[in-house]
């Protein structure tokens, strides 16, 4: 299959022919073109130009470009579409992709647009996805599966899966129910076809089968998926009743999401923003971490303050010169250890007690402290400074790393165990706190030692 390349020149051709009004050709030209291609596209063009092209397609083809345009460009063209229009655009898509629309829209809207609907199956199941909250199962799941009843012939169940398959784009397993609707077990494919047409099902079902509560968070579910290797899995009430199915593309989205929101965080943004944003969504977005560094900075100003009797010394004015070097290592440290550990517990990786964690810590720390304070020393020899100096320098770094590593394994460990997001603990939150505990270490350890 031959990449698709958004090229300068298709764009200029499909504005021309816009602005040209001539819908014929620029039918012909795009008629080929894949739906994620055409999302691509759309997301290059300006708003209206974008609205003229999207309502050249027929619903269904509409509605899968829909689900492909980045969130800001989406949201325009929705506030486009009239309410049977979206209505339209919505009965296309499976279920989870339907919902994900409508959440995009304001409740009023919302609810006329489902009142369009008049399918009343598709909107009761509409209505019940939209109950859930958005990171949980029964908001991440699909209503469209194919099921078999226990007590269903071959020869029934064959038919049936025939006529349910219709509505289900990809048919991952068949699931096995009760009398009750209760999941009981799935159903291999090869083990249907090749039994006689006769046997019941309850006699040929697989009843190991692997699934998740409606209310599970999507971080678990995902782990689940990827520890397990599954496509789909199956979502049940606390009754065990079988409500949909989650897909592995809707778990990718998931965790590209999450990805994206902690990126965010680590890097002190708060709030799911984008480039395209107003500048009053990013100021708010930003603001409240950059507030945290302006304390943070004006907190080690103070700390200054109280060692400036020491640092009148003519002696040990050379300290002030290493200030930011222990603030830069206090802060790097810092955040390489809370980035590991929580990479580590997105993954479930961290096992074992908190103190041994640290303890381990503690002698990576010791370890890369004394390299790096031996260059330190190694450096203040080549500069001529004096050498009780140039060690206290290297045992406080010493000492601010092992610091910075402890503040760093142990922070996100905590903020894990309460329930908040640890990737906090990646961004500005741990550098500003190891930038005031390490030049607090700094000047306090030297002027222990060199007074």
């Amino acid at each position: 299959m031959e990449q698709f390349q958004l090229t300068e020149d298709l764009i200029n051709n499909i504005t021309g022919l816009i602005s040209s009004n001539n819908t014929s050709d620029l039918k012909n030209l795009v008629k080929d073109i894949h739906y994620a291609d055409m999302a691509d596209i759309i997301n290059s063009l300006n708003e209206l130009d974008g609205i003229y092209l999207i309502k050249l397609f027929d619903s269904e083809k509409t509605s899968e470009i829909l689900t492909e345009l980045d969130e800001n460009v989406r949201e325009r063209i929705l506030k486009s579409l009239s309410v049977k229009e979206i209505a339209g655009e919505i009965k296309e898509l499976d279920s989870d992709d339907a919902v994900d629309i409508l959440n995009e829209l304001p409740d009023k809207r919302k609810n006329e647009v489902i009142s369009e609907i008049k399918d009343d199956n598709l909107a009761g199941d509409l209505i019940e996805l939209l109950s859930y909250e958005e990171d949980t199962a029964g908001g991440l799941m699909a209503k469209e599966l194919v099921k078999a009843n226990e007590n269903w012939t071959v020869s029934k169940c064959l038919k049936e899966i025939k006529k349910q398959g219709e509505n289900v784009t990809r048919v991952h397993s068949i699931y096995v129910v009760d009398g009750n609707e209760k999941l009981i077990g799935r159903l291999s494919l090869k083990d249907l076809i090749t039994a006689n047409s006769n046997r019941l099902i309850k006699n040929i079902y697989i009843p190991k089968v692997d699934s998740v509560d409606v209310n599970e968070k999507g971080d678990e579910i995902a782990k689940i998926m990827s520890k397990y290797d599954l496509e789909a899995i199956p979502v049940i009430d606390e009754n065990k009743q079988l409500l949909g199915r989650i897909t592995i593309d809707d778990i990718v989205d998931f965790i590209k999401d999450e990805a994206d929101e902690d990126y965010l965080i680590a890097a002190g943004v708060q709030g799911d923003v984008e480039a395209d944003d107003s500048i009053f969504e990013l100021t708010r977005a930003r603001l409240p971490w950059l507030f945290l560094g302006l304390i943070g900075g004006l907190g080690s100003v103070f700390i200054l303050e109280g060692f400036e009797e020491f640092m009148n010394d003519p002696s040990y004015k050379a300290l002030f010169f290493f200030t930011p070097l222990i603030a830069a290592m206090a802060g790097n440290v810092g955040v390489q250890s809370s980035a590991i550990i929580v990479q580590g517990l997105a993954n479930d990786a961290v096992k074992g007690s908190l103190i041994n964690r640290l303890i381990k810590e503690l002698g990576l720390s010791l370890i890369n402290g004394s390299i790096l304070g031996l260059l330190t020393v190694v450096f203040g020899i080549l500069i001529n400074q004096p050498i009780n100096l140039s060690i206290v320098i290297s045992f406080s770094m010493l000492c601010v790393i092992c610091v910075a590593a402890l503040i760093g394994t142990s922070v996100p460990i905590i903020l894990h165990n309460r329930g908040i997001d640890p990737a906090i603990a990646t961004g500005p939150f741990i550098t500003t706190c190891n930038d005031i505990f390490g030049i607090f270490l700094f000047f306090y350890i030297a002027k222990i030692f060199l007074l």
